[in-house]
Formats: structure tokens, C-alpha cells, sequence
């Protein structure tokens, strides 16, 4: 009888500790109050909208599976919603975020408070606002620590600093985008970029420097997020290794790099050891560029200093290992070693060996007719974004409350093509190809539970070039990408289906596709699009729609007892 019982004893023990570790899960409360406030960069003073008077805006710090409500003060001049980038939000679309898709704007003088329900995400995440081009001042890193059972899966680091990666336009926000739609000129590259609010010393305009303080011999453990609107982002720190040890808040196998590449809406988290000569060092980015669109690809500072240090820098910016802006090898290397580990710390390893649904998608700017005589790029016609030749239109009301009421008449339909309508050379000459697209507010739906593939497919209309697509309500598995036209015989073959990474950001190489892979497990409406912001305000995005499972625990929640924000057109 003592033998059975031996077996037995830490099974229930660990069943134990797991509620346990439920039970100490937290809940945070955080008040947003956002407003205008005056800036001065670039020598140039402007108003723009920030979070707590602060560019950044604050940092969220929770434990993971720790709840956190945000109660948000619009005390600005016009609406707004914000977006908990990466964060799962299980059954809970209302408090996802983006405008007319899961709510209607904040508008001013009004307050919403969302409620961020963290699960097995664990690292570096962020929030942004999630309005036109809004999220160019109003963003903020959202860090998950290990719970309090848990630990790193690596040494715990000495401290840990957050590195936020900005554009910054010495014109308003959102201003820029509303005159790029009246015309369909693209808007502009930004003045500078920024490293947390800091454009560094490389502008010629006595701007302050972002400085992060180091003792000798201890590690530090970066969170880098890249809320650049349009690019993606080469980083290094001059004479020391990065180890890249997690990306969009799942842990990976760790590496040593010179640099990383990350996109718009990614985070990486890197471990660093100062390990140096007692000195100051130029931490650098600039950008991956690789479209034929214009690129400011000016150099942008920050300094990595060791306490007691006396005299200038060490090194010099331009003389930092970072990689040529157009350096697509230099892209691919580093992607290409980014792996899942089996570490327990992460989500539980769940990638779909067979699928249920393959969604085939062309990424595309192409345009439509326009009336504005100012159009671009020709009389008469004005550039939009498109996937499957279907450029998306956003409705006056939002989606999310369309379909949970069953009253989507005339606010979206489910008809979003699962294929191209066209299939030809994507990534060749596109001489003859017809460039025409519809505009509408397409979705595609799910059925609960469904393995799904997503295959997105670069193009070469308009600039080319690659795009960072993110999906909400999802991480995903990438589990291939390719160069040229994808292949749904051949391409499956070559999948990594042992140790995929999983984001919920992902780089499609210009001319080359990628494949993902998930269980579609989260019901609601989750809204996909294109990161780079000129993009996404083209109309390159879409729906998802999951559908509930049998049960109330597969179901959606039923929205907040204190209502959500009304649609101005409702």
C-alpha cells in the first residue's frame, strides 16, 4: 500500500501548488489620464496627446496571470481607444481595444476602464493607443514578470531597463494621417526617431540623450519594443553581446548577437554583461529598409555607461556593428535563429500538426479613384492598401457589438477571400496584372477550436517591401517563410513544426511569404493588420471572427455591466 501512495503524493502536491499559484494572482488598478502637453525636440516646440504628461506614457508592471483594470480619462480634444498589444484577453474582445472593430472612441471628457486579463503571457509586452495615428504619442511598455512561484529560466538579472524604440514627426500626429487619406500621399518619414523620448545627439540640435547606468560585472536584462509607426528597427550596443532570450513575450533559445532586428509592434528581450573597459558606449538603431518607399535612415543614440566613468565615449556612433539599412541577409540570419525553447515557463508548446482552415493572403498597394485634385499618385487616382485585393473600410459602429447583438446589417459582412481572386507571379513582374481592388468590411470567420493556417504573401505592387502583420486576440506559431511565390504542396514540406517561435508579430520578407499556425481557441473579434501605420490606415486588414464553443467557458463574456462607449454613428 506505501508504494501506490508514494506516486500519488506529488501528483496531488503539484495539483496543489498549481491553484496555489492561481490564488496568488493579483489585481492592479492604473488611472490613464490623457491629455495635450507641450514637447520641445528638434528645436521645435508642438502639442501632443500623452499619457500622464509623459512620452513614453507609464509603465504597467504586473505578475503573469495577474488582472489589471485602467481606468482612462480622455481630457483631450477628440477620441481615442487603447490596445494591450500581445495580451491574449481570453473571451474578453471588449477590453481588446481597437477603434470600431471591439469598441467606439473615448471621447473627450469621457472615461472607460478596460480590463486586461493576462494568461500564460510572460516578458515584454506593450500598450498603444489604437486610433488613427494616435499611438505615436500614446504608448507605454506593459512587462510581465514571473509569478510568484516562478523564476527566470536563465540567472535572474542584476535589474532589468525597458528600451522603447519611437518615430518622431515634428507635426501632429494626427493631422499627418488625415491629409494622407484626403489625397493618398504617403505621409512623410519622420524628422528623427527616438529611444525613450530621447532623440539622441546624432541631430545637431542639443536634444537630450537617453543614458541607462551599468555597475561593472553585473547583467541587465532589456526589454525592446519597437513603437517606431513605419520601421523596422536594427539595435546594438557597441563592444557588447546581446543574448536574445525572449520575443513577444515567449521565451526562446538563447543566442549571442552583435544586433537584433525588430518590427514595428515586436518586443525582444536581451540579456546583456557589462563586461567592459569602465567607459561610455553608444547603444545605436536605424533602420531595415528594403521597400521602395522613402527611408530616413539617420543613425539614433543612447549610452550604455558604467558608473565612475570619467572622460567622452569610447566608441563612435557611425562605427557601431549594426547592419547596412538595406541588409535583408542580416534580417534573415537574425530571424532565422529566433527558436521556442521547452522551458516551463513558457505556453504550453501547441502547434497544429493538421489543419482545418487555410487562410491564403496577399499583402498589396494598389489604388482607387479619387476626386481630391491633389490624388497620388496620378490625376484621378489615390493609393490604398489591400489584402486580397480588398482594401479594408472601418464602419461608424463597432463590429464587436454588431455581431454580439446580431445586428451586423450593413456593418460587415463574412465574405473576406480566403485565397487571392487572382493568382500570378506575386513576387515578379506585374506588367498587364490588373491592380484594381474593393473597398468593404470583410471578416473571416472561425469555428471554434479550428487549426488554422495563415499564409501571408508579399507582393510587388506598389513600393514592395516587407510588412510586420499582427494579429489580436492570438499568439501564433511561424512555422515556414520562403522566398518567392508560396506553394501549398511543396512549401509544407520544409515547415519547423518541432520548435516554431511563437509571437503575435510577425516579419513577412518583401518578395517571400510566411506561414503561421493556432488553434482558434479565443472567441470574439480580433482585428489583423499590417504594424506599418500608412499601411494599416490604407485598409490593409481584416477580421477574424471565432465563434463560440459549446459551453459558457468557450463562449465570449458578456461585455461590461458598465457599458461600453457609444459610437457617435450608432
Amino acid at each position: 500500500m506505501s508504494l501506490p501512495k508514494l506516486g500519488i503524493l506529488p501528483w496531488f502536491l503539484l495539483v496543489i501548488l498549481c491553484l496555489c499559484s492561481l490564488c496568488m494572482a493579483d489585481v492592479h488598478y492604473y488611472d490613464f489620464f490623457v491629455r495635450e502637453a507641450n514637447f520641445t525636440r528638434l528645436c521645435n516646440t508642438k502639442t501632443m496627446l500623452v499619457v500622464n504628461d509623459s512620452y513614453p506614457g507609464p509603465e504597467i508592471r504586473v505578475h503573469r496571470g495577474d488582472t489589471v483594470f485602467v481606468n482612462v480619462h480622455n481630457q483631450g480634444s477628440y477620441g481615442f481607444t487603447i490596445h494591450w498589444h500581445g495580451v491574449k484577453q481570453p473571451r474578453n474582445p471588449w477590453s481588446d481595444g481597437p477603434e470600431y472593430i471591439t469598441q467606439c472612441p473615448i471621447e473627450p471628457g469621457t472615461n472607460f476602464t478596460y480590463e486586461v486579463i493576462l494568461s500564460d503571457e510572460i516578458g515584454t509586452l506593450w500598450w498603444h493607443a489604437h486610433s488613427d495615428w494616435t499611438r505615436g504619442s500614446v504608448h507605454g511598455a506593459f512587462v510581465i514578470l514571473p509569478a510568484e512561484n516562478e523564476t527566470y529560466p536563465f540567472r535572474p538579472p542584476d535589474a532589468d531597463q525597458t528600451i522603447i524604440l519611437q518615430s518622431w514627426y515634428n507635426e501632429d500626429y494626427l493631422q499627418l494621417i488625415r491629409n494622407s487619406l484626403l489625397t493618398g500621399f504617403a505621409v512623410g518619414t519622420p524628422n528623427a526617431y527616438a529611444i525613450n523620448g530621447h532623440l539622441g545627439d546624432t541631430y545637431g540640435c542639443n536634444d537630450t540623450i537617453f543614458r541607462m547606468e551599468v555597475d561593472y560585472q553585473e547583467t541587465y536584462l532589456l526589454r525592446i519594443i519597437n513603437a517606431a509607426m513605419n520601421e523596422e528597427k536594427f539595435f546594438s550596443i557597441a563592444n557588447h553581446t546581446l543574448i536574445v532570450v525572449a520575443q513577444d513575450a515567449s521565451y526562446v533559445q538563447r543566442f549571442a548577437t552583435d544586433y537584433i532586428m525588430i518590427s514595428p509592434g515586436q518586443t525582444v528581450d536581451v540579456l546583456v554583461h557589462a563586461d567592459q573597459n569602465i567607459g561610455q558606449y553608444y547603444m545605436v538603431m536605424r533602420n531595415f529598409h528594403d521597400s521602395g518607399a522613402p527611408s530616413n535612415n539617420s543613425i539614433t543614440t543612447g549610452i550604455f555607461r558604467y558608473k565612475n566613468s570619467v572622460g567622452g565615449l569610447i566608441s563612435n556612433a557611425s562605427l557601431v556593428k549594426l547592419p547596412l539599412p538595406d541588409d535583408t541577409n542580416a534580417t534573415n540570419s537574425f530571424l532565422g535563429r529566433i527558436r521556442n525553447t521547452r522551458v516551463r515557463q513558457n505556453p504550453r508548446f501547441n502547434v497544429p500538426r493538421r489543419i482545418d482552415r487555410r487562410v491564403y493572403i496577399t499583402i498589396s498597394t494598389n489604388s482607387i479613384p479619387c476626386s481630391n485634385p491633389e490624388c497620388f499618385p496620378l490625376p484621378g487616382r489615390r493609393f490604398v492598401a489591400a489584402l486580397n485585393n480588398v482594401s479594408f473600410e472601418f464602419p461608424s459602429v463597432d463590429i464587436l457589438q454588431a455581431y454580439y447583438n446580431r445586428s451586423t446589417n450593413g456593418v460587415f459582412t463574412t465574405d473576406f477571400p480566403q485565397e487571392p481572386p487572382e493568382f500570378y507571379n506575386f513576387t515578379g513582374d506585374l506588367a498587364g496584372v490588373n491592380t484594381n481592388v474593393t473597398m468593404g468590411t470583410r471578416a473571416v470567420t472561425l469555428n471554434y477550436g479550428e487549426a488554422v493556417e495563415i499564409v501571408f504573401q508579399a507582393t510587388q505592387f506598389g513600393a514592395g517591401g516587407s510588412h510586420p502583420l499582427h494579429l489580436h486576440g492570438f499568439s501564433f506559431y511561424k512555422v515556414g517563410t520562403g522566398s518567392g511565390n508560396f506553394n501549398n504542396v511543396t512549401e509544407p514540406r520544409s515547415y519547423n513544426l518541432v520548435d516554431p517561435p511563437l509571437i503575435n508579430t510577425v516579419h513577412v520578407p518583401a518578395k517571400g511569404w510566411v506561414a503561421l499556425r493556432f488553434f482558434a481557441n479565443n472567441p470574439g473579434v480580433w482585428f489583423m493588420h499590417c504594424h506599418f501605420e500608412r499601411h494599416s490606415s490604407w485598409g490593409m486588414d481584416t477580421v477574424f471572427i471565432v465563434k463560440n464553443g459549446a459551453t459558457a467557458k468557450t463562449s465570449i463574456r458578456p461585455p461590461p455591466a458598465t457599458g461600453m462607449p457609444v459610437c457617435s454613428g450608432a
